[in-house]
């Protein structure tokens, strides 16, 4: 992966209720860090463990993982902050929790506990039908799914400081995080090959900010770290994601619902670090036990489609 910086009109510091949020450049900063690593849902402090002994740069603490939220139903919240904080005090890498979509009191109660970073996550049931949180109103950074540039930029504009693709979160079906990075990559492409004029009017169709669009056209790439998500399930998906040109994974469901939890993180792990080469992930993705079973996204309702939360 090329090595970048963040676009100098994300720097610019916002107040709100008086007090000084936090540079973006430092929110940005920490997510660099993740580049190259895999992040791993955890449900309790032996998961994160393991997690963090197969080599993972962050651990994401919930209380359910997105197959058990799929098959559950309900609504789904943030996890209690007591259970988080065991997580914290299990391991030295960076812990994130997740909130729901508009829910800025969760963020506010999720921050204050010391996470590391927030996942506003479509994953849980969403909160505001209309609003997304004002990421700016946080010194904590978070990370925002996205399906296609428009959403990536919108999440940006709020101040996230990380995206990921939303694929189908708890299917262990990589297609649609294959898809929504394909087509990211694909309107970076056509922005770049534009004209100002032309971009004016880009903007507009996707519901974008001319100025990050502008600055996302010249860097060839989103200003902010860019991980996959979303039914990534073997060591192959997470390398096709690298391969595709994300900076890093997330790995739900597919982890702790296989055969053997402790050796598939490993060899996810191995498989970011390695995803050129062909021979290393064959050796890696030998007699790793039974992988999660896996959801056909054509047997999905539409109701059971996560990644269409959010706009």
């Amino acid at each position: 992966m090329s090595s970048y910086t963040a676009p100098a009109n994300l720097h610019a510091k916002n107040t709100e209720n008086g007090e000084a949020t936090a540079n973006f450049g430092i929110k940005t900063g920490l997510a660099q860090m993740f580049k190259g690593g895999v992040i791993m849902d955890v449900v309790n402090a032996e998961q994160a463990r393991i997690a963090e002994e197969a080599g993972a740069c962050a651990v994401m603490a919930l209380e359910r993982v997105p197959a058990d939220i799929r098959k559950d139903g309900g609504v789904a919240r943030m996890s209690d902050p007591q259970m988080i904080k065991g997580i914290q005090e299990a391991v030295t890498i960076p812990v994130m929790a997740k909130v729901r979509i508009g829910h800025f009191v969760e963020a506010q109660i999720i921050e204050s506990i010391g996470v590391d970073y927030i996942d506003e996550s479509e994953v849980l049931t969403p909160a505001d039908e209309s609003n997304h949180i004002n990421k700016k109103n946080f010194k904590v950074p978070f990370v925002c799914g996205a399906k296609n540039l428009g959403e990536a930029l919108r999440r940006i504009n709020e101040g996230a400081a990380m995206i990921r693709t939303k694929g189908e979160a708890g299917t262990g079906n990589v297609v649609e995080a294959v898809r929504h990075m394909r087509t990211v990559s694909a309107e970076i492409r056509r922005a770049a090959s534009m004209t100002d004029e032309e971009l004016y009017a880009y903007a507009k169709d996707i519901q974008a900010p001319y100025d990050l669009l502008k600055e996302t056209a010249k860097l060839g790439r989103l200003p902010v770290v860019n991980f996959a998500a979303g039914g990534v399930a073997t060591p192959a998906d997470a390398a096709l994601m690298m391969q595709l040109g994300c900076d890093g994974v997330f790995v739900g469901s597919g982890i702790f619902k296989s055969g053997d939890p402790a050796k598939r993180a490993r060899a996810v792990v191995q498989a970011v670090t390695h995803f050129n080469d062909a021979k290393k992930l064959a050796e890696v993705s030998e007699n790793l036990g039974e992988a999660m079973v896996g959801i056909n996204i054509d047997e999905l309702s539409e109701d059971q489609k996560l990644a269409k939360r959010g706009w």
